[in-house]
């Protein structure tokens, strides 16, 4: 392309590219790229120009080239497919009539900050430095799959809205390799955000982002690895978050956020592998919880966020915090969706132990219990009730003492009243209510009185029943003791 083809405002661009100078044709600080279809032609610029601009780079002595351009109307549809441009390109404040297609390019550089583009394409893109897309605006999707960017993506209260009947996500980082960070506080998304399989050396920071997908998948990050940390503090989502699988050494902080799928999955983190997941002060979670399977080192959790439904079968964590007591966190065991999940009682169990707190360990277990008993045919949940009302399981050994002394006084009292005749009077001890009374309770102990004298009446229908009560309180103590000395 000759220099005498071009615009005047082509003709600027063009003389200052070799040099590097930035080219800015704003007329005002705050002016809104997305306004920029009725730009005139004095800050229009053909894509075809700056493409020929990029492959043909004309150069100059003792200067380094780059493409600095601000606040242009870039007509018709500026395709790098597999180029490989040398120089940084910084598109700022600019307005695209067309997709950005960079399909297969190789950059040093590209910065979009605050430009608005109908979409861009850049598949399996090379960018040796960071790619910038700051405040920009998109009303197309977003497609960087496969992409391999050695800096940092920046995506700072980025908007992208695509329209309604737009098919498959509309952001897409799915395999792509960050080797930074993947900056993206503030983003707005209107559709899926994939970044399923994506590596991410540093952090993903998605702090105060609305990602809107209705009851579809918010955030697809299944098999996501981050080098460190997962920032999502305040992020207001509608639709599934999906970290399924993922790697994240560090926190993946859902503080003060809002997650919201009414009769689906809100946020789904089965066999993923945290450090620590954050999830306390923000909106109770509207949808279910899976954490399926998942690895976490200390998990954050604020009872009041919890959803009625969720699943924790396989969880693992070694803290759980803040600390609670056992009433608040068994509320969470009982609205899993698997029903009775015995090893999510014992994950409890194993918290409190670690932290030294016994009695909510004992009481988990003794709700455990409960809860199974609910499994059980009718003659096993008798069994356990049983064993619930007389010791709690083993869990509470003094109302073994307080059955005990309770039937003691009954018996002594009614045999105190009206003592029993005596088998062989010339041989019988004298009658002690107290002793006699617990010859017949205590089945394993005998101190004479049980076998020397027969009562009568209704006082052997008494003597009946502590019998048969005293074989049921030792065996539920054994029962129940056992189990209790039986936890590590």
């Amino acid at each position: 392309m000759e220099i005498t083809d071009l615009t005047p405002a082509e003709a600027r661009v063009w003389r200052a590219f070799p040099r590097g100078q930035a080219v800015d044709f704003r007329t005002a600080d705050d002016e809104d790229a997305a306004d920029g279809g009725g730009w005139g032609p004095e800050r229009t610029v053909r894509a075809a120009v700056l493409r020929a601009l990029l492959l043909t780079a004309p150069q100059e002595n003792g200067e380094i080239p780059s493409l600095d351009l601000s606040g242009a109307r870039i007509t018709g549809g500026l395709h790098l497919q597999y180029a490989t441009i040398d120089q940084p390109v910084w598109l700022k404040h600019c307005h695209f009539d067309e997709v950005l297609r960079l399909y297969g390019c190789r950059l040093r550089e590209l910065n979009l900050s605050e430009s608005a583009l109908p979409g861009l394409i850049a598949h399996a893109v090379r960018v040796d430095g960071v790619l910038r897309m700051t405040r920009a605006r998109f009303h197309g999707t977003v497609r960087l799959s496969g992409s391999e960017i050695a800096g940092s993506v920046y995506l700072e209260s980025a908007r992208i809205h695509a329209s309604p009947d737009t098919e498959g996500p509309v952001l897409q980082l799915n395999q792509a390799v960050l080797g930074a960070d993947l900056w993206a506080p503030g983003l707005r998304t209107r559709g899926a955000a994939r970044l399923s399989g994506a590596s991410v050396a540093g952090q993903l920071n998605l702090r105060d982002a609305v990602l809107d997908a209705g009851e579809g998948t918010a955030l697809d990050a299944q098999n996501l690895v981050v080098g460190t940390s997962v920032s999502a503090g305040c992020l207001r989502a509608r639709g599934l978050l999906d970290f399924r699988g993922a790697r994240v050494p560090g926190t993946l902080d859902l503080a003060h956020a809002s997650l919201s799928r009414p009769g689906g999955v809100a946020l789904r983190a089965t066999s993923s592998v945290v450090g620590e997941l954050w999830l306390f002060s923000g909106e109770r979670v509207q949808g279910a919880l899976r954490l399926r399977r998942a690895r976490i080192d200390s998990l954050s959790l604020d009872p009041e966020m919890l959803p009625d439904e969720v699943y924790l079968n396989d969880l693992s964590y070694t803290a759980l915090v803040p600390h609670h007591p056992a009433e608040r966190r068994l509320p969470m065991l009982e609205r899993d969706g698997d029903g009775y999940v015995p090893y999510a009682y014992e994950q409890l169990t194993a918290a409190y132990r670690r932290t030294g707190d016994d009695d909510a360990a004992r009481r988990v277990q003794l709700a455990k219990q409960r809860r199974h008993r609910r499994t059980l045919p009718w003659y096993g949940r008798a069994w356990g009730y049983l064993q619930d009302v007389t010791v709690g399981y083993g869990f509470r050994p003094m109302r073994a003492l307080v059955w005990l002394l309770t039937l003691l006084a009954l018996g002594s009292a009614a045999f105190g009243l009206e003592h029993p005749a005596p088998l062989k009077p010339s041989e019988a001890p004298q009658f002690n209510p107290v002793f006699y009374t617990l010859d017949l309770l205590l089945p394993v102990v005998s101190f004479g009185q049980e076998t020397a004298f027969a009562p009568r009446g209704a006082h052997q229908w008494l003597a009946y029943l502590l019998i048969v009560t005293g074989w049921i309180l030792a065996t539920t103590v054994v029962a129940g003791v056992s189990r209790a000395v039986s936890r590590p």
